[in-house]
């Protein structure tokens, strides 16, 4: 088995408070990774810290960019374990989208159109979590409730198939991968023999 990760994140900026304001929910932006460090996350978003435009499919970093400027704001992570060949064929569909990421816009009239419960898919375009539920989909790693161009970050709360795994802001988050992976590495070190 392997395992996907699914970040849920709240920001502060407008573009998340009009989405909280027309949805009331409590996560408004959705990640994805393949590496349990979350190193690297992958989205649609906003390409520099203090525009939301122009956004696209993009790398995050939890110690770079957006999220290390605004590291105090609530996430959730939720992990989702799949079959070998599963998790390859989603991690292929991100590796080959990072690779012609210029060919890909983001999504803002489906974004509308998602809050007004009408399904909408145009090529190369998606939101956050429409990219996130499109990759799990068409790698048959979850069978999703709904469209996927319908899906909002909030909605894989309520997803049966997903492990809650932490509930904090980044900043403890990133803490509390840092600790892990040091706590793998001691693990995984050679242990010296004592001398008598």
């Amino acid at each position: 088995m392997k395992t996907i990760y699914i970040l849920l994140t709240k920001s502060d900026t407008f573009v998340s408070r009009i989405i909280r304001l027309l949805t009331a929910d409590s996560y408004t932006h959705v990640s994805l990774s393949f590496n349990r460090t979350l190193r690297p996350l992958y989205s649609f978003s906003r390409k520099y810290i203090y525009r939301p435009l122009p956004a696209g499919l993009h790398r995050e970093e939890l110690d770079k960019g957006f999220f290390k400027r605004f590291d105090t704001i609530p996430c959730a992570l939720y992990s989702l374990d799949v079959e070998e060949e599963v998790y390859i064929s989603a991690q292929n569909q991100v590796l080959s989208m990072m690779r012609n990421a210029g060919f890909y816009r983001f999504n803002i009239i489906g974004l509308f159109l998602c809050r007004m419960n009408i399904p909408f898919k145009r090529r190369r375009h998606f939101f956050c979590s429409q990219f996130v539920s499109e990759v799990l989909k068409n790698s048959n790693a979850l069978k999703l409730p709904k469209n996927p161009s319908l899906m909002r970050p909030a909605d894989y709360q309520k997803l049966p198939e997903l492990k809650h795994i932490f509930t904090g802001n980044l900043r403890s988050l990133a803490r509390a991968l840092e600790f892990e992976l040091n706590r793998i590495q001691v693990a995984s070190a050679p242990q010296l023999k004592k001398s008598v």
